[in-house]
């Protein structure tokens, strides 16, 4: 092989690592490992129980919950105070996203929701509100109450039309190994104006994590 077929060869690798796209459907495990990498995308959706990872350089991010988001049917109406104070199964959805990291790799992330499209709730009939920790136990707001609001683009960490971003952030590598978790909390109600009119009816929204890595 020439010096000519060698360079071609060299740039062709280049080009394939450059971008790495991952679509989760349905898969309770996908992991996927890139060396040298100047830019990567993934995007992760949970399924069922199984812890679920996506691996990217040499982050490493986790999202685990037994379900992955809330469903409410036939839910009371209820003010702000009181939805934002829900507690047990089945009225929050706790879930982390964590990032190990040897090096200098850094990660943009973002968390949305996602309505399921056999809801029959109206959105503006519906308030989220997320809440964050860096340690598991003091919870603060990172997401006020709000109806669903759907995006009308795709983010710039590629999240689809149609979501919407409840947090972002980022993981930043220091050079030594690091490993870092983020702790969410979803609560969602019936806003207290809903007129409740004796027909069963729901609303659903599952949880997405979508980022980039970059050096």
């Amino acid at each position: 092989m020439d010096n000519v077929e060698k360079e071609e060869k060299h740039e062709e690798e280049k080009d394939n690592t450059k971008q790495i796209l991952l679509s989760v459907l349905g898969v309770a495990i996908l992991v996927v490992a890139v060396v040298g990498i100047s830019f990567a995308a993934f995007t992760y959706s949970k399924t069922g129980e199984t812890i679920n990872t996506i691996t990217t350089g040499t982050v490493t991010m986790s999202y685990t919950e037994s379900e992955n988001g809330i469903n409410i049917t036939n839910a009371v109406p209820m003010t702000e105070v009181e939805g934002k104070a829900l507690t047990g199964v089945g009225n929050v959805f706790d879930f982390t996203v964590d990032a190990s990291i040897t090096g200098t790799t850094n990660i943009d992330y973002e968390v949305v929701a996602v309505k399921d499209s056999t809801s029959t709730i109206l959105d503006n009939d519906i308030r989220l509100y997320l809440e964050s920790s860096t340690d598991g136990a003091t919870y603060t707001q990172a997401f006020a109450p709000a109806a669903y609001t759907p995006s009308t683009a795709v983010s710039n960490l590629g999240a689809p039309v149609g979501t919407m971003q409840l947090a972002q952030g980022t993981f930043t590598g220091t050079g030594n190994s690091t490993h870092s978790t983020m702790y969410y909390r979803l609560r969602m109600w019936v806003d207290s104006s809903y007129v409740v009119d004796g027909t069963q009816r729901f609303y659903k929204v599952t949880v997405n994590v979508y980022g980039k890595g970059r050096e």
